[in-house]
């Protein structure tokens, strides 16, 4: 690594040069080919996959994206000539709109049923020649601005459905507040506008690279359109904390009287190392998702991977770069004055307040452990009661389009019509078809159906569709066990002497099967996880104690992410708040991500921490004081980074998408109590008990095993004359 430094440092400008240009470059041809991402929850080898595939059957495939525009009017209902002429006048307009296939409205004899009973509330579909990244933004909006001019102050003209989208997006301002607030963080720490700057600008590098890179991909790789947000949410965490700690180790070589090149190269062979390795174990974390065999998933652990790699990239080939055209100018105005009066500093017996912490968690061991154990407990216990599901526009902030128009549906037909279930039936012969008739008279009896339309079967044809609407929203418990008695008990019964053959399909049973493959994975990614994090912890620190407690850990803050997404997303403590909407259930997606996520980040504080106990351990064999140096030494740049990442977690919690808030909010959450709780209490007090134990490993083991350094050769020896050196009182971030 330090080759890499002393070249970066040398090559400083044309490094900097290259990395603009690739910026650049990257920019230039995202915005020439347009993104093409894709969202599709459709799990291969699932009823609602065949169902799907069995629908398709015979049809052209040719319509696109399609949207639902719903009317509703108090005064005179939706048959009064004040709401339907201008309704009707409208929806023609929008028939020869550009890009639109077709119009089906309820002022024709087939779209009677498009009027709720009552005759307040009606709705159109909307068909477009296109779908998915293909679909011309511009000619939605024109559909929406058309049927917009029908709305007056008695008549409510919204929209739903795939075309028309959420409605509901990540703001810009999610970016400028977590970097903003990261900023404020540094410049408290560093004292210095250059220090504090150099960590956000490589992330943001980092960060800028991996979008345009991700735009890219996504015409190579089916990639859902939350990924460049997902990416920049963990890029900007990471990538900040990454430069943070090689800036922190450089500025400690500086100030022991190190050149411009030593101080970057000892940082880079130090810290860098670390940075690398921590880098490395969150790409395997996320890449370990490709093994779920879930597309969507497996397009978000791609794009994240993606940014992390060129995050880490940044962090050890731009930042070098970037010191070395800084030289001092990355100390603050203090600690200038001191190198240039030749008054250096190396690290001595640590002080002030983390120093006084560390020597309280050694005194008090089992009092540490017991309440920090209590706490993350109670953080987790929400999660035993964790509902994996899909939210749908129910869960919409109040004020979007797409949840005005679900409400008005649900209130007009019932709040099944927002979730109907397609059966699909292969019927080949007549004793089939008559099966198939006596399952849709059977269907209206079952509990929790509000009503069954069957499609009459054409001659020669032998696939048939029942449409299902279940008294429940979509995203209910209850429409869930509805599917499920349907699959395991009604229809078995009806399919029994024939060859009928019945599938449960649909929007609502594909989010259920998604849901219910993803829930049996999560168990096996969860121990690959574990597993992972042990033999990596194992062959770093030549413990098997150390990796033993690092797992457990690991499995607290996971929990205690996953109780605080319930707590607020599942019971609403706090939703609304954050512009997400109502309660509701969990994303199948998240609790993975977050395990592969929170793995790598845990695993990064642990390296950190433990190195710099081995480190103290390797030169005294006494376990009390490696464990409360190891931890005064580090508590401070581990406070720091946490804080960093919570701030840009959190501000990604408040920007209006649900999937990203709940990302949000659960990885603010487990950042905070994994750095506060976890690292700066139970590790090190659990290592306080244990004693000599931490560093045991059987010689058969300890032979076999590769020998490798995280964090390379941290000697902090400057080689200057005694008269010349001052022993630091304070951590290397005070002011000076």
């Amino acid at each position: 690594m330090s080759t890499i430094a002393r070249w970066c440092h040398a090559h400083r400008l044309a490094v900097v040069l290259l990395w603009l240009g690739l910026i650049v470059g990257l920019g230039a041809g995202a915005m020439a080919a347009g993104s093409a991402y894709t969202n599709s929850t459709t799990m291969p080898n699932t009823e609602s996959s065949t169902a799907l595939n069995l629908m398709s059957k015979g049809s052209s495939g040719t319509s696109g994206d399609s949207g639902t525009i719903v009317w509703k009017a108090e005064d005179g209902g939706v048959r009064s000539a004040a709401v339907k002429q201008p309704m009707s006048e409208a929806l023609a307009k929008i028939a020869d709109a550009p890009g639109v296939a077709s119009v089906s409205g309820p002022y024709t004899p087939q779209g009677a049923a498009q009027i709720s009973k009552d005759g307040h509330t009606a709705y159109a579909t909307v068909v477009f020649d296109k779908g998915g990244a293909d679909l011309s933004k511009s000619d939605v909006k024109h559909v929406e601005d058309l049927a917009s001019q029908a709305r007056t102050s008695t008549l409510e003209v919204e929209f739903g459905g795939t075309a028309f989208g959420t409605g509901v997006s990540v703001s810009e301002l999610s970016e400028i507040i977590g970097i903003g607030a990261a900023l404020v963080v540094l410049l408290l720490m560093f004292r210095s506008v250059w220090a504090a700057a150099l960590p956000v600008l490589t992330g943001v590098a980092g960060v800028g690279t991996a979008l345009f890179a991700t735009i890219l991909l996504s015409h190579a790789v089916s990639l859902p359109d939350t990924t460049p947000t997902m990416g920049a949410l963990i890029g900007l965490g990471v990538g900040i904390d990454y430069a943070l700690f090689i800036v922190h180790r450089h500025r400690r070589g500086l100030m022991a009287g190190m050149s411009v090149a030593e101080a970057s190269a000892k940082a880079l062979n130090t810290s860098g190392r670390a940075v690398v390795f921590a880098g490395l174990t969150v790409v395997v974390a996320l890449l370990g998702m490709l093994t779920l065999g879930v597309g969507i998933l497996s397009g978000m652990a791609l794009g994240a991977a993606l940014t992390v790699v060129l995050t880490v990239l940044a962090a050890v080939t731009l930042l070098p770069a970037i010191l070395g055209l800084l030289g001092h100018r990355v100390l603050s105005r203090r600690q200038r004055r001191d190198v240039a009066a030749g008054r250096f500093t190396v690290p001595g017996e640590p002080k002030g307040r983390w120093a006084r912490w560390s020597g309280l968690v050694q005194r008090r061991p089992k009092m540490m452990v017991a309440v920090s154990v209590v706490v993350m407990a109670a953080m987790a216990l929400p999660a035993l009661s964790i509902r994996l599901g899909s939210a749908d526009a129910g869960n919409n902030p109040a004020s979007s389009s797409s949840r005005q128009a679900y409400d008005m549906l649900a209130d007009g037909f019932g709040p099944g019509f927002n979730g109907p279930l397609l059966l699909a039936a292969d019927a080949p012969d007549a004793q089939a078809k008559a099966h198939l008739t006596d399952l849709a008279d059977e269907l209206k009896t079952v509990d929790g159906v509000a009503s069954v339309t069957a499609v009459p079967m054409q001659q020669g044809q032998d696939v048939g569709i029942i449409t299902v609407l279940p008294d429940s929203s979509p995203q209910s418990e209850a429409t869930t066990d509805l599917i499920d008695h349907l699959r395991d008990d009604v229809i078995p019964t009806a399919e029994e002497g024939s060859d009928l053959q019945v599938y449960v399909g649909g929007v609502t049973a594909s989010n259920a099967d998604f849901a219910s493959v993803l829930t049996s994975k999560i168990p096996l990614f969860l121990g690959l996880i574990v597993a992972l994090g042990f033999v990596l912890l194992t062959l770093a620190f030549r413990s098997l104690l150390i990796p033993a407690i690092g797992a457990v850990m690991n499995l607290l803050t996971m929990g205690a992410a996953f109780g605080a997404i319930v707590l607020v997303f599942q019971h609403g403590f706090g939703s609304d708040l954050l512009g997400a909407g109502s309660a509701g259930p969990i994303e199948a997606v998240v609790p993975v991500l977050i395990v592969g996520v929170m793995f790598g980040l845990s695993m990064d504080y642990q390296v950190f921490l433990v190195s710099r106990m081995h480190e103290e351990w390797s030169h005294t064999r006494d376990n009390r004081r490696s464990v409360r140096i190891g931890q005064a030494d580090t508590a401070l740049v581990i406070a720091v980074a946490a804080t960093i990442m919570f701030c840009v977690f959190a501000a990604f919690a408040g920007g209006g998408m649900r999937l990203i808030a709940e990302f949000g909010v659960g990885l603010a959450a487990a950042v905070v109590l994994d750095a506060f709780v976890v690292r700066m209490v139970l590790v090190p007090a659990l290592m306080h008990l244990t004693g000599n134990a931490n560093w045991w490993l059987p010689r058969w083991l300890d032979r076999r095993m590769p020998h490798f350094s995280v964090e390379g050769d941290s000697s902090t020896d400057t080689g200057l004359p005694a008269q010349h050196v001052t022993r630091e009182k304070e951590d290397a971030f005070s002011p000076r």
